[in-house]
């Protein structure tokens, strides 16, 4: 029996995901070719990401039908059984058939065929109820931190942090937009040639519409902007709003020296170096040399922009022999505002991973601080939506430097889509901040920083 391109592929991404740690994102970029129709590269997509953020109710399921814990199968199983159980209850043009089917000649092609009989079996019980809510099949008792998390398919532990720090409602709406496929934000990165690009994509049937945070953003609703001229040229990326926002933070101004200290893949680079102009001194720096020579070929594209790459550890004392007028910190940090576009982040979070994350945050600000100018100024930003690696590192690095203060987030005029508030953007404190199921865009964290 044939099985179709897309869970052939959908399948080989997931086991690589859950045996090998990696991304689901770069493996669909690079596996989902032009060999691939669109219709089976969106099926693809659909399955594989689907799967990542509803794995712990597919779980509940696995085990409910097999009465055996899911971490004792193998993971060639493993993963069938979720491609299989993910698209009877989701995928509503899926027929059932195709779905079971498809799974048992999966594990038939590996070296698992003895579970072929299993996997057609749990299956089978799988579609009998496939029209039952969750909700009736998760058990009365259990605690709602435990039902929550297996409803919504995100870890426990993290669901109960929320709970602490957002309460239930902010909580719930949370959890389900995690779960729902995020809009394609994108970035015309030049501006001159705005209205001629935005003509040229219609004229190759992308279809957009404006922004909901930012007036000169794009939401995409159908097409494919990786095949455009556009794209491959440079002049439009891919680029959730509040990322785009927050270089604009920085208010570089032309002629202004400029330090992006955690820059890779470099999209906020190439904004800065805008700012900054052709003349400006612009230094962008990464620990990681293969991230910075792919950022090179972005900004070989972005021809206006004029920028020194250097590849140094941000967490130790930096080399550079003079200071900067503006800095951008925009940190490695957990991704949890993140979670809808790269699912398969919440499964590999633990309490003592975000712990590490704010230690390497705070030796990142510490250094950048130190490089930073009498009259400068610094933002520091995240995509992350945890107190712990915003608001307590901004007050542990102010108590550890008392020469410096926080200043409040100024949103450049014109920057937000009519009827976006600043006040909706920026708190009393002065920090700025995104929380997707009031944003519609990744969760985002930024405070400005400068000398008293």
């Amino acid at each position: 029996m044939a099985i179709s391109p897309a869970r052939k592929i959908a399948y080989s991404i997931l086991l690589r995901v859950e045996t090998q740690r990696a991304y689901a994102s770069d493996l669909l970029h690079s596996r989902v070719d032009a060999d691939v129709t669109a219709r089976d590269a969106a099926l693809t997509t659909e399955l594989v990401l689907g799967v990542l953020r509803r794995q712990n109710l597919l779980d509940f399921f696995i085990e409910r039908y097999t009465g055996k814990k899911f971490a004792r199968l193998d993971a060639e199983i493993l993963i069938a059984l979720r491609l299989g159980i993910y698209q009877l209850r989701f995928l509503s043009r899926v027929p059932a058939r195709a779905a079971v089917n498809e799974s048992a000649e999966i594990v038939k092609r590996t070296s698992k065929k003895s579970a072929v009989a299993l996997v057609n079996a749990v299956l089978r019980r799988a579609a009998e109820e496939k029209d039952r809510p969750a909700e009736e099949l998760i058990p009365a008792g259990l605690p709602p931190v435990e039902s929550l998390s297996i409803l919504f398919s995100h870890p426990a532990w993290l669901v109960e942090r929320w709970l602490r720090q957002f309460g239930e409602t902010k909580t719930r709406a949370l959890l389900a937009i995690n779960n729902q496929p995020p809009k394609q934000a994108c970035a015309i990165t030049d501006s001159i040639e705005r209205e001629e690009l935005l003509h040229s994509l219609k004229e190759t049937g992308i279809e957009f519409a404006p922004g909901k945070l930012l007036r000169d953003a794009i939401i995409l609703n159908r097409g494919n902007l990786l095949g455009t001229r556009a794209f491959q040229e440079g002049k439009v990326a891919i680029q959730d709003e509040a990322s785009q926002l927050i270089p604009s933070l920085l208010h570089v101004s032309p002629g202004n020296s400029v330090l992006d200290l955690c820059a890779a893949p470099g999209g906020k680079t190439i904004a800065l170096g805008r700012a900054a102009g052709r003349t400006a001194m612009i230094v962008a720096s990464d620990l990681h040399e293969k991230r910075l020579g792919q950022m090179a070929e972005r900004l070989k594209k972005a021809s206006p922009v004029n920028v020194k790459l250097v590849a140094l550890d941000g967490t130790t004392s930096l080399p550079f022999g003079r200071k900067f007028d503006r800095i951008l910190v925009d940190a490695p940090c957990s991704g949890t505002g993140t979670l809808a576009r790269n699912p398969e982040i919440r499964w590999r979070l633990t309490p003592e991973g975000m712990a590490e994350l704010r230690r390497q945050q705070v030796a990142l600000l510490s250094s950048a601080l130190e490089c930073l100018s009498p009259d400068g100024e610094l933002v520091y930003s995240t995509c992350s939506l945890e107190a712990e690696e915003n608001d307590e590192v901004v007050r542990e690095i102010l108590r550890a430097h008392p020469d410096f203060t926080m200043s409040p987030i100024e949103i450049p005029d014109n920057a937000l889509a009519s009827g976006v508030a600043v006040d909706d953007l920026v708190g009393a404190d002065g920090a700025f901040r995104t929380f997707p199921p009031h944003a519609h865009t990744d969760g985002f964290f930024a405070v400005r920083l400068r000398r008293r």
